[in-house]
C-alpha cells in the first residue's frame, strides 16, 4: 500500500474541489505556499512553523489554531475565523485579514507590517512590545483599533 504524506493529502482534498476538514490535524512545518484552502476547517490545527505564504484561506475556520512562528507573508485570511488563534512570532507581512475575527488571538512577537485589518474584529487581542503593527509601530505604540 502506498504511503501519502500530509501535503499530498491536502493537495488531493483541494484538487477534489472540497473544503478540507482538517480540524485538530498536525500540519507542523508543512509547506502550503499558495494553496487555496478557502472555507477549510482548520480549527485547533497545529500549524507551527508552517509556510502559508500567499495561501488563500478566505472564510476558513482557524479558531484556536497554533500558528506559532508560521510564515504567512501575503496570505489571504479575509473573513476567516481566527478566534483564539496563536500567532506568536508569526511573520504576517502584507497579509489580508479584512473582516477576519481575531477575538482573543495572540499576536505576541508577530510581524504585521503592511497587514490589511480593515473591518477585522480585534477584541481582547494579546500582544507585547515585540509585536510589529501594520504601520511599523511596536507594541503599545500601536493601537489595534487604529488599523480596522
Amino acid at each position: 500500500m502506498a504511503e501519502i504524506n500530509r501535503k499530498e493529502l491536502i493537495l488531493a482534498l483541494v484538487g477534489a474541489g472540497t473544503s478540507p476538514r482538517l480540524a485538530g490535524v498536525d500540519l507542523t512545518a508543512l509547506d502550503m505556499t499558495r494553496l487555496d484552502l478557502s472555507g477549510a476547517s482548520l480549527r485547533a490545527a497545529k500549524l507551527q512553523a508552517a509556510s502559508l505564504r500567499e495561501a488563500i484561506l478566505r472564510a476558513a475556520n482557524l479558531s484556536y489554531a497554533d500558528l506559532t512562528v508560521a510564515q504567512m507573508v501575503g496570505a489571504d485570511f479575509a473573513n476567516a475565523n481566527l478566534t483564539g488563534a496563536n500567532f506568536t512570532g508569526a511573520v504576517m507581512q502584507s497579509a489580508r485579514l479584512q473582516n477576519a475575527n481575531l477575538t482573543s488571538a495572540n499576536l505576541s512577537n508577530a510581524n504585521l507590517l503592511n497587514v490589511n485589518l480593515r473591518g477585522a474584529v480585534v477584541d481582547n487581542l494579546v500582544f507585547n512590545e515585540e509585536t510589529t503593527w501594520p504601520d511599523g509601530k511596536q507594541g503599545s505604540q500601536g493601537n489595534p483599533a487604529d488599523y480596522i
